[in-house]
């Protein structure tokens, strides 16, 4: 009988889709399902879900919550990490209040820049925890990983463990259905091939299928792009108005590039240091970047979590049990019935993507079947892509050296590295920003990392 482990099972919203999605296909539906989390109450609410998840699809499996991470990963067969250390708070506020004070602004925070330096580095030993207690008791688990920063998590797992992982996302599918949206095609006739990192990866081919043959979208998507961005969602203009999350970020980087990125405009604005600058409140306004948009979704999700927590335990209340777009269970479905799917997931780059460093995380085609998660070979990149790209490799390398090796001077060289960070402060204030959030993770951050750095080296005298 197949054991599926959720760590980090009280995100409940997420918990129920997985299982939705595990329990609609037969071969699955009496599989034991392992609830862990930290949180009690949070536990307890995705426990009453799983069970009327279980009710509503007819299913039989075996339901088994506990806040012992090793009781809930024995045998094992898949974990699926969602977690987030620290919480919203306070790590995330942290993570945003203390760079805004030195006027670094951010819009998500939690894959790249200083949001995403510190995330990595919180989470970097915690997962890896998990990976040591899977080699113990569920030697032969795969590792399914939702928890950002994607990138700089796979890459620390692949180098520290011997845990099979993939990292898992919903931009490249996501986007593929509001480009479908864009050109007025239907989903299910829409082919593309993506590669890149993760939140960073850009359609390499974007297609329609038709009984005559696939039609080219790029051209459409050229003169789509010459009219003014779609907007999708709710954000605060920076005049107090509200507008919709516009997309005009990653229409004019497609424009200038030449293919279109998979992550959203608002959080694809703080990969590059293009649109966020403090002394240029309309570049903001022009393209619609939401600022704090992360902090602004999440006390959203807060305010209503009270009663959406009362209606999923209501006994009375129904239970969606409709599919997600979420790969997840389909590697699941795929690996313990052969039946083949492809997925793109976050893997090594063992010569997957020539133009990109060696054994960094990548995000490409993977086919999944019961042979296991494996990776498709892109080749080269475009030279562009590949250029932008390697800037966040950098910032991911120089922070999964920190996380390893416990050097803090690796965590300055990765905020210095960072793009947005190097275009709107100087080294002085970059090193003191580092201190200052260093400090305030202190009771999630490894001691070797608290440990004063070296000192910066003294100016060299110029020889006459």
């Amino acid at each position: 009988m197949t054991k599926i482990t959720l760590i980090g099972a009280g995100s409940t919203v997420f918990a129920k889709n997985l299982i939705t999605d595990v329990l609609l296909m037969p071969e699955l539906a009496d599989a034991t399902i392992a609830l862990h989390d930290i949180d009690e109450a949070r536990l307890a609410t995705s426990e009453i879900v799983a069970a009327k998840t279980a009710a509503a699809v007819g299913a039989s499996p075996r339901i088994d919550a506990t806040t012992d991470r090793r009781r809930a990963l024995a045998d094992a067969d898949y974990v699926v990490t969602t977690f987030q250390v620290g919480g919203y708070r306070p790590a995330t506020v942290t993570d945003f209040e203390i760079p805004k004070r030195f006027g670094l602004r951010q819009t998500i925070g939690d894959t790249v820049g200083m949001g995403g330096i510190m995330r990595g580095l919180r989470t970097i030993p915690v997962l890896l925890d998990v990976c040591r207690d899977i080699e113990e008791v569920a030697g032969h688990a795969v590792l399914l990983n939702y928890v950002n920063p994607m990138a700089m998590l796979c890459w620390a797992v692949s180098r520290a463990s011997t845990v099979p992982t993939v990292g898992l996302c919903h931009s490249v599918q996501h986007t593929a259905a509001q480009l479908a949206g864009d050109l007025g095609v239907p989903v299910d006739e829409l082919r593309y091939r993506c590669a890149g990192i993760n939140h960073m990866a850009f359609y390499l081919d974007l297609e329609q299928a038709t009984a005559d043959g696939p039609i080219d979208l790029y051209p459409a998507l050229v003169e789509r792009a010459a009219h003014p961005a779609p907007f999708r969602g709710d954000a605060a203009r920076s005049d107090g108005g509200i507008a919709g999350l516009s997309d005009a970020v990653r229409y004019d980087v497609f424009r200038r590039l030449g293919y279109f990125v998979t992550e959203s405009s608002e959080h694809f604005s703080e990969f590059v240091p293009w649109f966020i600058k403090r002394d240029r409140p309309d570049l903001i306004d022009r393209f619609g970047v939401p600022l704090d948009e992360y902090p602004r979704r999440c006390e959203r999700q807060i305010a209503g979590w009270e009663e959406l927590r009362r209606d999923l335990e209501d006994p009375t209340s129904t239970i969606d049990v409709r599919p997600s777009d979420e790969y997840g269970a389909g590697i699941i479905h795929s690996i313990e019935t052969g039946q083949p799917r492809v997925v793109y997931g976050n893997v090594p780059n063992t010569g997957l993507i020539t133009n990109l460093p060696e054994g960094c995380c990548v995000e490409v085609p993977c086919l999944v079947d019961g042979n296991g998660v494996q990776p498709t070979r892109i080749g080269e990149l475009p030279p562009q892509l590949a250029a932008m790209m390697q800037s966040s490799v950098n910032v991911q390398a120089l922070t999964v050296e920190a996380a390893l090796t416990g050097r803090r001077d690796h965590v300055y060289h990765a905020a210095m590295m960072d793009p947005h960070s190097g275009a709107e402060l100087d080294l002085e204030q970059i090193w003191e920003l580092v201190d200052e959030l260093l400090e305030a993770h202190r009771p999630y951050l490894p001691d070797e990392l608290l440990e004063p750095a070296r000192p910066a080296p003294a100016p060299r005298e110029e020889q006459p």
